[in-house]
This record gives C-alpha cells, sequence and structure tokens, in this order.
C-alpha cells in the first residue's frame, strides 16, 4: 500500500500548493516520499509516498529503468504474477519490485490495455511516455486500490490516491474555473496526449475488463487443476487466493470479526503460513463494546486457530473521538459506509499503534459475490439476485472497498482481500446462478457448504447467521447506529429541524444524515454527486435505514456467549 500523486500543466512558480495537497496522503506511506518536477516534461508534478512491503531497497518510485529512461511509473499495487510473466516473457528485471513489471509489459508489447489485462492483482498507476508524449491512468477490476482524478476544463489534470490530496487544487488554483474530483472507475485505463505546455488532452477512457469475466493472463490454478467437483473447486480457488497473497516482506496479520468471511480467511492464512514457514506467528484481531457478539466468536475462533490473539475494546466515549476523524477519512458522507467505518478506524489505530503486523488480510468483498447481504432473502428471483450481485460488485469501490480502504491506509496499513481475486470471483459469478442463492434462510450456504467438514472452523462459525454490523461489534444493551445517533443528535441539537432545501442531492432525512453531510461538505464543497452518487441501502424491501435490524427477516445474534 502506497500513495501516489500527481499534477499535469499547472505552471509550478506557486508550488505551496502542491506540497500541502500531497502532504494529505503521506499517511499511506510513512516509509519514504517523494514529491519531484519533471525536467523531461514542462509543468509536470509527481509525488510518491512509500509503505515498503516487497523490495525495500529498489523500490522507490517514481520508477525509471535504466533500459526504459523514456518511461516514469507510479504505482499503488500488489502483482501477484510479476514473477510469473518475468519467467514467461524473459524480462530482466533491474530490480525485485512487483510493479516493475507495469514498464516492462508495456514497453514489450507498446499497449496499454495489454499490459493491464495482464495484470493479476490490485492496481492505480500512472505510466509517462515522454518519448510519445502519452499519459496513461489505469485501475484494477474492483477498485481496491484508490485513484481519484480532478478534471478541468483547461487541460490541467490531477491524480491522487485520495480526493484530499487533489481537493486543495481543485479551490486554490482553478480560480473559478470549471473542475470536479471523481473516482477514477475500475476496470478502466485512460490515454491522454501531453501537450507541449504541459497540460493534457484526453484521448479515450476504456473499460478493459467486465466484472465475471475469465481473466486474460494465465490463472494461478489451471483449469486441468480442477475437477467437477464445485465445493472443492471453491476450497482450491480461495486457499490459493490467500497463498499469492502472502507475497510480503513485513508481518501478515489478519481481522477476525468472528463471521464466516473473516474466519475463513484467517483460517486458511494461518493453515498456508505454516506450510510457507512463515518466521513468526499470525496475529488476529477483533473489536467491540463489552461482551458483544462479534468478540465472544472471534475469540472462539482464535482459540481454534491457535493465532496471537488481539482484542480491543471500545466505549461510546471512543466514537464521539473519532467521529470527524473518520469522516474526513472517508471523503463520503454514505450513512452504512460511515457506521461500519468506526470499529475498522479503531482497530487500525490499535494495529499501527501497538503490533507490528503491516499487511492484513480480510473479508471483504464475500457478501457482495456470494449474496451474504441480508435482504437478498427477499429477492423476486435468482436472476434478479445474480444481477443485485454484479451491481455490489461493480460498485464495492464506493462503499466497503472505500471503507476498508481508509480506514486502513489511514493508519500505515496495507490492506488484501482474497474473496476479490479475479480467478475466484469469475468460477463463482459462471456457477449456475441458483447455487449462490440463500437456502432455508442462510446466506452464503454455497461457501459455507464448500467448507463444511474440513475443521477449518468451528461448525457453529461456519454456520453463524448474518450479523448487522451495529449489532455485532455492539454491546447488547445499544446498537453502534444508536450510539452514533445520540453523538450527532448533541452535536446537532440546535439544529433539529432539517433545511431539505439546500440539499438537493441526497438530501439528509434526521440528525445523522445530516451531520455526515455538513462535514463532508465542508471538508470536499460541491462534490456530493461525485463523490457519493447514491446511498447504499437493501432492495427489495422497504427501509428508511441501512441497518439490517430493521429488516423483516434479521434476528440479532442469541446463540454464542462468552
Amino acid at each position: 500500500m502506497c500513495g501516489i500523486w500527481a499534477l499535469f500543466g499547472y505552471e509550478s512558480e506557486s508550488l505551496q500548493h502542491c506540497d500541502c495537497s500531497f502532504y494529505n496522503i503521506r499517511h499511506r506511506g510513512p516509509d519514504a516520499w517523494r514529491l519531484q518536477y519533471d525536467n523531461k516534461l514542462k509543468n509536470v508534478s509527481i509525488g510518491f509516498v512509500r509503505l515498503s512491503i516487497v523490495d525495500s531497497v529498489y523500490g522507490m518510485q517514481p520508477m525509471i529503468l535504466h533500459a526504459y529512461p523514456h518511461l516514469t511509473l507510479i504505482c499503488n499495487g500488489e502483482l501477484y504474477n510479476f514473477k510469473r510473466l518475468g519467467e514467461e516473457m524473459q524480462f530482466n528485471y533491474e530490480t525485485k519490485c512487483d510493479v516493475e513489471v507495469i514498464i516492462q509489459m508495456f514497453a514489450r508489447t507498446g499497449s496499454i490495455e495489454e499490459t493491464v489485462r495482464n495484470l493479476d492483482g490490485v492496481f492505480a498507476f500512472a505510466l509517462i511516455d515522454t518519448k510519445n508524449r502519452k499519459l496513461y491512468i489505469a485501475r484494477d477490476p474492483y477498485g481496491v486500490r484508490p485513484l481519484y482524478r480532478m478534471e478541468t476544463d483547461c487541460g490541467i489534470l490531477g491524480i491522487s490516491s485520495e480526493g484530499k490530496g487533489l481537493i486543495r487544487l481543485g479551490k486554490d488554483i482553478m480560480n473559478g474555473g470549471k473542475w470536479s474530483l471523481k473516482q477514477f472507475p475500475p476496470r478502466s485505463y485512460a490515454t491522454y496526449d501531453l501537450l507541449d505546455n504541459g497540460r493534457v488532452k484526453l484521448v479515450e477512457t476504456k473499460q478493459y475488463y467486465k466484472v465475471g469475466d475469465r481473466p486474460a493472463f494465465p490463472l494461478y490454478v489451471k483449469t486441468s487443476d480442477l475437477g467437477s467437483d464445485v465445493y472443492a473447486n471453491i476450497r482450491t480457488l480461495l486457499t490459493a487466493s490467500v497463498r499469492k497473497r502472502l507475497m510480503a516482506e513485513r508481518r501478515i496479520g489478519c481481522l477476525l470479526s468472528g463471521g464466516l468471511d473473516s474466519s475463513l480467511i484467517a483460517a486458511l492464512l494461518v493453515k498456508l503460513a505454516k506450510e510457507e514457514n512463515l518466521p513468526y506467528k499470525i496475529q488476529s484481531f477483533s473489536i467491540g463494546m463489552g461482551s458483544s457478539p462479534d468478540l465472544v466468536a472471534a475469540r472462539q475462533v482464535a482459540k481454534h486457530l491457535g493465532t496471537d490473539h488481539h482484542e480491543l475494546i471500545f466505549t461510546e466515549d471512543d466514537v464521539a473521538d473519532v467521529l470527524d476523524s473518520v469522516l474526513w477519512t472517508l471523503e463520503t458522507f454514505d450513512i452504512t459506509t460511515v457506521r461500519a467505518s468506526i470499529g475498522m478506524y479503531l482497530l487500525s489505530r490499535y494495529i499501527k499503534k501497538e503490533t507490528n503486523t503491516t499487511v492484513i488480510m480480510s473479508g471483504e468483498g464475500a457478501d457482495e459475490l456470494l449474496q451474504g447481504y441480508i435482504y437478498f432473502r427477499e429477492a423476486p428471483s435468482i436472476e434478479a439476485a445474480h444481477q443485485e450481485s454484479l451491481r455490489l460488485l461493480e460498485d464495492i469501490y464506493l462503499y466497503d472497498g472505500l471503507r476498508a480502504d481508509r480506514t486502513t491506509s489511514a493508519h500505515s496499513l496495507e490492506l488484501r482481500v482474497p474473496f476479490l481475486d479475479l480467478q475466484f470471483t469469475h468460477y463463482v459469478l459462471n456457477l449456475p446462478i441458483e447455487m449462490r442463492k440463500p437456502v432455508d434462510g442462510i446466506e452464503k450456504h454455497l461457501l459455507r457448504k464448500a467448507f463444511s467438514d474440513t475443521g477449518l472452523i468451528p461448525d457453529n462459525i461456519l454456520w453463524r447467521h448474518k450479523e448487522a454490523f451495529s449489532d455485532g461489534v455492539a454491546s447488547k444493551k445499544k446498537s453502534l447506529f444508536e450510539v452514533i445517533r445520540e453523538i450527532t443528535a448533541k452535536r446537532l441539537k440546535s439544529e433539529s429541524s432539517l433545511i431539505k432545501e439546500n440539499f438537493k442531492h441526497l438530501p439528509p432525512k434526521d440528525n445523522e444524515s445530516l451531520y455526515y453531510r455538513k462535514s463532508f461538505d465542508k471538508s470536499y464543497p460541491g462534490q456530493a454527486e461525485n463523490l457519493t452518487p447514491y446511498f447504499w441501502m437493501p432492495k427489495w424491501v422497504i427501509a428508511d435505514d441501512p441497518s439490517a435490524r430493521f429488516l423483516p427477516s434479521y434476528a440479532a445474534d442469541t446463540e454464542l456467549t462468552d
């Protein structure tokens, strides 16, 4: 996990704008940073902050190779097939850094589309070709690694791993000109012409991948190694997904909520760490208020797996203390995203301060892929459920993906998400669609069945029903969203009547959503529609609040006891 930043076409006599904006993403890379003004091109500034994970000696960026001095790369990513591509294409690597394969592949093929289609991993990058005066920008298929683009009507272009790295530029240097801040779309690349004055002209933005498609790169698990047993194949592919994500020179740990998804990832990580002889014990991390159901379940899983387990107990005061920091970190006012970010933010801060674990694995993506949200029980048809699953995966970068990245990167941790592996998602999405539907009210039945009778995790955890996040981490006396509502109502008690006419886009409905919106508009004025296009809400049910506890079929966990 790193941070990239660049500004094209801005006359750089007044560079304090660049310095202050670039500083806003320094948390993504505490190990080293560089801000340079390219002398090959007029008015081009490039910044990079590094969290050293692979090749601590030669992995600094911007990367320029001796063999291809006309190519400059900045990339935030992990490319799991760089060694395999190097062997197959006979690349002469100059570093041990995985992202070097981007330069090598582009230099060999001359095609940015062929380059990105051959990358197995997560990435957001900018590649400058000074010889041909081209700029290429690209992002991984699910948007696991973030990328923002500041677009203008005058040829100035800004890119950054987070919106906070660009928002001041838009306000300060455009002087009333038209500009907008948006996330660069996943599954896409853009080509720009670099003009003589350093400004840019967009040639095209093109999608190179469709959710569910077969990846173009050689598969990590050969198709010939898969049989007719779907459950066995799911076990094989998810295990392979975790295995390839062991690529790191820093300590790897895992988030452990005690739910199905995180427990399976933790179990596979522990198993593979032993097979690969990693020189440390896997640390697992859980968070909750008092004797929350998640804490109890995670404790049981950690004991079963033998992890070095850490628990963080948080209070209502902790929520109040970090709420504003979370809102600044997230760059969204989506209600579900904010609520779900509180615990992950607090736990990430703990991991950074109290341990030496830097790479974190988690279960993000499973609910979108495997129809894990409770409202899927209400789907009118299996085809409707399938299409909703595809939509959730396409937009995960705006919601759960954004939450997972921001809360961990705010504390200089790198998150890895095995459920969003391209080969794994391709296989699951191309099974008969009826296989992914809930069975007898049990969501993710396909995944549970695949790992039943393996002993990998305790049976009661394997079949534990879906818990609303607010209930899972909270005490049994009060749900987390109730705590947040009390905090925001107190802070806005002088504004109890909502002035809806001030908000044309997604007007707030209560004090909680008003508090989020006011905070967002203060930090990112005029960007509400660009950065939060819609509120995440359950489908097929009548609900005024996104919390799962308001769904007719939801019941809080009453089975787990300490």
